[in-house]
């Protein structure tokens, strides 16, 4: 939007004002023309532009890059061996709220005992009973695809006590907390916690909650309800629950599984919360307005907020099983959650084409 007046008294004005640390708000406006549209009746219309772009890590470049870290960072003690997924649009994190890593720990090793105000969670890749996590002094077991909590300000370590490679994804809301100057930390002091039970005696999932869950439960739950009537848009979703409030499991982080049939081709739909996802298993391809990102087992994407896309699953024969982090718990605290889908009069119609020319883009 351009400014209006810029007179030799307005100028002037805005100088004497610059002085005292202070600005007219005619010129805070006049700098957001990137958010100003025109809704159906031609009004002006600002929405949020979103933060960072859709990319995709494959699995298959990442394994090499995880056994060179174990060469180039020999001990684990002095420096946690993840590999930072960097949105290539932001100067720093997954999404603008969130990071997701790779993280390897060799055998016989201990990722040493800390705490910090970041909220944080690890999905299990590679691991098994000889694998775990511990949380506040309880040992939990990390199976492939167990989602374990170290929730913000709990002392936790990590232990491979296997004759193989562990390997996980972290999900934490580095970005938001450090955004909030929240950035807490402390070490233990020694390199493990005392556990209060051992590793092989561990507490069940249920017993463990709300640190630990269970992929065996979780896939009880997609089998349990597999003859639901898919979400035109999402698919199925189980939805990941805190069973003390049955909110989220971490205050700034929903995470939950989602479910494509066979052959399933969702509708448009944008959110304002951004998101990271992990496939479990299958073949996919997300849909954005301007690109096309296809996905498979193990890959890692992730979807900047506000931002149309579409779900589809590309077996016929087979389901295609992500799980996905968001960051809604922050946007539902304050009131800023929303969600469109296709029958919104924003919504692209057809969906590429609209939402190219309504973002500058030139339709394919």
């Amino acid at each position: 939007m351009e400014r209006a007046d810029t007179s030799p008294q307005l100028l002037e004005f805005e100088k004497k004002l610059a002085a005292y640390h202070l600005k007219g708000q005619w010129q805070v406006d006049a700098n957001r023309p990137q958010n100003a549209l025109k809704n159906a009746q031609g009004n002006l219309y600002i929405e949020p532009t979103p933060s960072g772009v859709p990319h995709v890590w494959r699995w298959a470049d990442m394994q090499p890059f995880l056994r060179e870290a174990c060469e180039a960072v020999p001990a684990s003690q002095t420096a946690r061996r993840a590999l930072v997924f960097t949105n290539p649009e932001l100067p720093r994190g997954t999404t603008h709220t969130m990071i997701s890593t790779l993280q390897i720990v060799r055998p016989g090793e201990i990722a040493w005992a800390h705490r910090h105000a970041i909220n944080a969670l690890r999905l299990a890749i590679k691991g098994g009973p000889d694998v775990f996590t511990v949380v506040n002094g309880r040992p939990l077991p990390m199976h492939p695809y167990d989602v374990l909590l170290t929730p913000g300000w709990t002392w936790h370590d990590h232990h491979n006590q296997s004759n193989e490679s562990a390997v996980w994804l972290d999900a934490l809301d580095v970005p938001f907390t450090l955004a909030t100057n929240q950035q807490f930390y402390e070490d233990y002091g020694d390199i493990a916690q005392p556990p209060a039970r051992s590793a092989a005696n561990a507490a069940p999932a249920d017993e463990a909650r709300p640190y630990r869950y269970a992929w065996s439960e979780v896939e009880r739950q997609i089998t349990a309800g597999a003859d639901e009537t898919p979400d035109p848009a999402r698919g199925r979703v189980v939805d990941y629950v805190n069973p003390l409030n049955n909110g989220p499991i971490l205050p700034t982080i929903h995470v939950y599984a989602q479910v494509l049939p066979p052959g399933f081709e969702g509708k448009f739909c944008r959110e304002t919360a951004s998101g990271m996802s992990f496939v479990v298993r299958g073949e996919g391809r997300t849909v954005f307005a301007d690109r096309e990102i296809d996905w498979a087992t193990h890959d890692t994407f992730v979807t900047p907020n506000w931002t149309w896309l579409r779900c589809v699953n590309l077996s016929k024969s087979e389901p295609a099983i992500v799980i996905h982090f968001s960051d809604s718990p922050i946007l539902k605290a304050f009131g800023f959650y929303r969600r469109e889908d296709e029958t919104s009069p924003y919504a692209p119609q057809p969906a590429p084409r609209a939402a190219a020319e309504r973002y500058g883009m030139e339709p394919e």
